[in-house]
Protein backbone atom coordinates (compact mmCIF):
# COMPACT_ATOMS: atom_id res chain seq x y z
CA UNK A 1 0.00 0.00 0.00
CA UNK A 2 1.78 3.50 -1.13
CA UNK A 3 1.18 6.57 1.55
CA UNK A 4 1.60 10.12 -0.05
CA UNK A 5 3.18 12.57 2.22
CA UNK A 6 2.74 16.15 1.10
CA UNK A 7 4.85 19.28 2.47
CA UNK A 8 3.00 22.14 1.60
CA UNK A 9 4.75 25.19 0.03
CA UNK A 10 5.17 27.85 -2.53
CA UNK A 11 7.52 26.55 -5.90
CA UNK A 12 10.45 28.73 -6.53
CA UNK A 13 13.37 30.61 -4.89
CA UNK A 14 11.88 33.66 -3.79
CA UNK A 15 9.51 31.69 -1.14
CA UNK A 16 12.18 29.19 -0.06
CA UNK A 17 12.42 30.51 3.33
CA UNK A 18 9.61 32.09 3.85
CA UNK A 19 6.88 30.60 7.37
CA UNK A 20 4.80 29.02 4.95
CA UNK A 21 7.05 26.69 3.20
CA UNK A 22 7.78 24.91 6.70
CA UNK A 23 5.83 21.88 5.01
CA UNK A 24 8.46 21.91 1.60
CA UNK A 25 11.47 22.77 3.99
CA UNK A 26 10.32 19.61 6.57
CA UNK A 27 9.58 17.20 3.99
CA UNK A 28 12.86 17.94 1.93
CA UNK A 29 14.95 17.38 5.06
CA UNK A 30 12.59 13.75 5.76
CA UNK A 31 13.57 12.94 2.32
CA UNK A 32 17.40 13.99 2.35
CA UNK A 33 17.56 11.57 6.11
CA UNK A 34 15.55 9.09 4.55
CA UNK A 35 18.28 9.51 0.53
CA UNK A 36 15.13 9.93 -1.11
CA UNK A 37 15.15 12.59 -3.98
CA UNK A 38 12.54 14.82 -5.61
CA UNK A 39 13.64 13.64 -9.39
CA UNK A 40 10.29 14.03 -11.20
CA UNK A 41 7.31 15.73 -11.67
CA UNK A 42 3.98 14.17 -11.73
CA UNK A 43 0.12 15.62 -11.00
CA UNK A 44 1.52 19.22 -10.64
CA UNK A 45 4.53 18.62 -7.93
CA UNK A 46 7.65 17.31 -7.06
CA UNK A 47 8.24 14.03 -6.71
CA UNK A 48 10.15 11.55 -5.19
CA UNK A 49 9.65 7.47 -4.04
CA UNK A 50 10.71 5.43 -1.64
CA UNK A 51 10.17 3.13 0.80
CA UNK A 52 10.21 3.70 4.50
CA UNK A 53 9.59 1.85 8.01
CA UNK A 54 7.77 -0.72 5.57
CA UNK A 55 5.48 1.84 3.66
CA UNK A 56 5.65 2.76 -0.05
CA UNK A 57 6.35 5.95 0.05
CA UNK A 58 5.58 9.21 -2.69
CA UNK A 59 6.51 12.25 -1.42
CA UNK A 60 5.44 15.10 -3.03
CA UNK A 61 5.99 18.90 -3.06
CA UNK A 62 2.92 21.12 -5.24
CA UNK A 63 4.24 23.25 -7.71
CA UNK A 64 0.77 25.04 -7.58
CA UNK A 65 1.19 27.63 -5.12
CA UNK A 66 -0.21 27.31 -1.48
CA UNK A 67 -3.72 28.18 -2.15
CA UNK A 68 -4.45 25.69 -5.19
CA UNK A 69 -2.47 22.93 -3.21
CA UNK A 70 -5.79 20.58 -3.58
CA UNK A 71 -5.40 20.80 -7.61
CA UNK A 72 -1.64 18.77 -6.83
CA UNK A 73 -2.90 16.51 -4.29
CA UNK A 74 -5.87 15.04 -5.95
CA UNK A 75 -3.81 14.23 -8.78
CA UNK A 76 -1.16 12.51 -6.87
CA UNK A 77 -4.38 10.83 -4.67
CA UNK A 78 -5.55 9.34 -8.07
CA UNK A 79 -2.24 8.71 -10.07
CA UNK A 80 -0.72 6.49 -7.08
CA UNK A 81 -4.47 5.34 -5.99
CA UNK A 82 -3.98 6.57 -2.42
CA UNK A 83 -6.60 6.41 -0.35
CA UNK A 84 -6.71 10.10 1.82
CA UNK A 85 -6.76 8.26 5.03
CA UNK A 86 -2.72 7.16 3.74
CA UNK A 87 -2.15 10.43 3.32
CA UNK A 88 0.01 13.08 5.64
CA UNK A 89 0.37 16.81 4.74
CA UNK A 90 3.01 19.01 6.74
CA UNK A 91 2.02 22.69 7.09
CA UNK A 92 2.28 25.69 8.61
CA UNK A 93 0.31 27.25 11.57
CA UNK A 94 -0.58 30.77 12.54
CA UNK A 95 -2.50 29.21 15.78
CA UNK A 96 0.67 27.60 17.34
CA UNK A 97 3.65 29.15 19.00
CA UNK A 98 6.49 29.16 16.85
CA UNK A 99 8.05 25.37 16.98
CA UNK A 100 5.91 23.76 18.28
CA UNK A 101 4.14 20.74 16.25
CA UNK A 102 0.92 19.20 16.45
CA UNK A 103 -0.13 15.86 14.79
CA UNK A 104 -3.87 15.65 13.81
CA UNK A 105 -6.39 13.98 11.98
CA UNK A 106 -9.69 14.51 10.30
CA UNK A 107 -9.95 18.40 11.47
CA UNK A 108 -11.24 21.13 9.62
CA UNK A 109 -8.59 24.01 7.46
CA UNK A 110 -8.27 26.70 10.37
CA UNK A 111 -8.31 28.94 7.67
CA UNK A 112 -5.30 27.77 6.23
CA UNK A 113 -6.08 27.96 2.48
CA UNK A 114 -3.68 25.24 1.41
CA UNK A 115 -5.75 22.99 3.63
CA UNK A 116 -9.28 24.04 2.75
CA UNK A 117 -7.99 23.47 -0.87
CA UNK A 118 -7.33 20.16 -0.38
CA UNK A 119 -10.03 19.68 1.14
CA UNK A 120 -12.07 20.86 -0.99
CA UNK A 121 -10.61 18.69 -3.71
CA UNK A 122 -10.86 15.53 -2.66
CA UNK A 123 -14.44 16.16 -0.88
CA UNK A 124 -12.66 15.04 2.55
CA UNK A 125 -10.72 16.01 5.43
CA UNK A 126 -10.30 12.86 6.83
CA UNK A 127 -5.97 12.70 6.50
CA UNK A 128 -3.28 13.15 8.96
CA UNK A 129 -1.47 16.08 9.18
CA UNK A 130 1.68 17.50 11.27
CA UNK A 131 1.04 21.11 11.95
CA UNK A 132 4.27 23.12 12.12
CA UNK A 133 3.47 26.38 14.49
CA UNK A 134 5.03 29.60 13.09
CA UNK A 135 3.25 31.76 15.53
CA UNK A 136 1.62 35.24 15.12
CA UNK A 137 2.36 38.72 13.75
CA UNK A 138 3.47 40.57 16.96
CA UNK A 139 0.39 42.99 16.24
CA UNK A 140 -2.54 43.97 18.04
CA UNK A 141 -5.49 42.76 16.00
CA UNK A 142 -4.07 42.15 12.78
CA UNK A 143 -5.51 42.04 9.28
CA UNK A 144 -5.26 39.52 6.50
CA UNK A 145 -2.81 41.89 4.85
CA UNK A 146 -0.83 41.86 7.97
CA UNK A 147 -1.41 37.81 7.58
CA UNK A 148 -0.16 37.39 3.82
CA UNK A 149 2.88 39.39 4.55
CA UNK A 150 3.82 37.73 7.89
CA UNK A 151 3.49 34.09 6.47
CA UNK A 152 5.60 35.64 3.04
CA UNK A 153 8.06 36.55 4.60
CA UNK A 154 11.38 34.70 5.80
CA UNK A 155 11.79 33.67 9.59
CA UNK A 156 14.26 36.10 11.30
CA UNK A 157 17.45 34.54 12.60
CA UNK A 158 15.96 33.97 16.39
CA UNK A 159 13.06 32.39 14.66
CA UNK A 160 15.59 30.24 12.47
CA UNK A 161 17.23 29.08 15.50
CA UNK A 162 13.65 27.64 17.12
CA UNK A 163 12.69 26.17 13.67
CA UNK A 164 16.48 24.52 13.06
CA UNK A 165 15.68 22.41 16.22
CA UNK A 166 11.91 21.13 15.07
CA UNK A 167 12.56 20.03 11.55
CA UNK A 168 14.38 16.89 12.57
CA UNK A 169 11.44 16.71 15.50
CA UNK A 170 8.83 16.57 12.56
CA UNK A 171 10.93 14.06 10.45
CA UNK A 172 10.80 11.50 13.81
CA UNK A 173 6.82 12.08 14.34
CA UNK A 174 6.91 11.25 10.12
CA UNK A 175 8.85 7.96 11.15
CA UNK A 176 6.97 7.38 14.29
CA UNK A 177 3.28 7.37 12.54
CA UNK A 178 4.66 5.33 9.85
CA UNK A 179 5.74 2.52 12.13
CA UNK A 180 3.62 3.23 15.08
CA UNK A 181 0.30 4.65 13.58
CA UNK A 182 -1.07 8.19 14.44
CA UNK A 183 -3.01 7.53 18.11
CA UNK A 184 0.36 7.02 19.59
CA UNK A 185 1.92 9.67 17.46
CA UNK A 186 -0.33 12.62 19.09
CA UNK A 187 0.20 11.03 22.19
CA UNK A 188 4.00 11.38 22.09
CA UNK A 189 4.32 14.55 19.99
CA UNK A 190 1.45 16.96 20.68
Amino acid sequence: MTKLIVGLGNPGRSYAGNRHNIGFICLRYFARTQGIKFDRKQGLARVGTGAVAGNKLVLARPQTYMNNSGRSVSRLVRKFSVNPQDMLVIHDDLDLPLAKIRVSSGSGSGGHKGISSIIQELGTREFTRIRVGIGRPDKANPGEDDIIDYVLNNFTSEEKKAINQIIPRVSEAVLYLLAEGLTPAMNKFN
